[in-house]
């Protein structure tokens, strides 16, 4: 299981991959996304193009992963800039047809591997038909964007109903890696980190993007020992895949229930909460 931080920060891409974070990523998707989830209180880079060679420089053997626009007149620009600077992935948000797909990897032509960032009601139902491409070698869920336009309130949702399932074993049939959301330390969140870690292993997934409370003190507190509480962080998650790996398939089941009844009973809050 690789976790990916991201990050603009070269000293702090350097420091998380010491710690044993395998993939670094900055966010270059600009276009659109205020407008998707401006007042949502989801964060919204503010990363730059000059940003991926100094993370790469930085953490030059890391895999480094940039997340473009969706595709757009610069889209070309954008890959061979990515490239340049030191990409090892890019990776394509909301896109909706099979033809966006063949389009981005026809562009990166094999100079880094790529990565579909499945986001949209179009691509899911679309799947099929652009996941075994040629020149495609990852297809990753966000989930934040997914289960609003599936008409969800809970991010988890679309886990408990079957669709990243659905989604994981097409990856799996066209020898796709396969990743999906974000996941929080290990007894936080709406839905408990070790909850979504399990699923992850159940699913087959490759990768996961620690959310933004792996590294909550170096931003809200600096001068605090941030360094210490994130390497913590990291080595019990690393631990936790090491034994929820040995689980056996009975015990795979009740935690695939457990998940699917926590999510259940957040996303029946979340609606009670919310106005009529």
């Amino acid at each position: 299981m690789d976790f990916i931080q991201i990050t603009n920060d070269p000293d702090f891409a350097a420091f998380a991959v010491r710690c044993g974070v395998a993939r670094l990523m900055v966010d270059l998707e600009h276009n659109g996304k205020q407008q998707r989830q401006g007042g949502l209180g989801t964060f919204i880079s503010d990363h730059q193009p000059q940003d991926v060679a100094r993370v790469h420089r930085a953490a030059p053997h890391a895999a480094l992963i940039v997340r473009i626009n969706p595709l757009h007149a610069g889209s070309a620009a954008e890959i061979d800039q990515a490239v340049a600077d030191g990409a090892s992935h890019v990776m394509l948000p909301m896109f909706r047809a099979p033809q966006e797909v063949a389009q981005f990897t026809a562009l990166a032509s094999g100079r880094v591997r790529t990565i579909a960032l499945l986001e949209t009601r179009d691509a899911l139902h679309s799947l099929a038909q652009w996941a075994g491409q040629d020149g495609l070698n990852e297809i990753y869920v966000g989930l934040n964007d997914l289960h609003r336009e599936l008409g969800m309130r809970f991010m988890f949702e679309p886990l408990a109903a079957g669709v990243v399932d659905t989604v994981a074993a097409t990856a799996r049939q066209h020898g796709r890696r396969f990743g999906f959301g974000g996941i929080a330390r290990l007894d936080e969140g709406l839905l408990p980190g070790r909850v979504v870690l399990g699923e992850h292993l159940r699913l087959g997934s490759s990768s996961v993007i620690l959310s933004r409370t792996f590294n909550r003190e170096r931003i809200e507190a600096p001068e605090s020992d941030w360094r210490g509480i994130y390497a913590t962080e990291i080595a019990r998650l690393q631990h936790a895949a090491q034994v929820l790996a040995q689980r056996d398939a009975a015990e795979v089941e009740s935690d695939r229930l457990l998940a699917i009844d926590l999510i259940t009973r957040v996303a029946q809050t979340l609606s009670a909460a919310s106005p009529a």
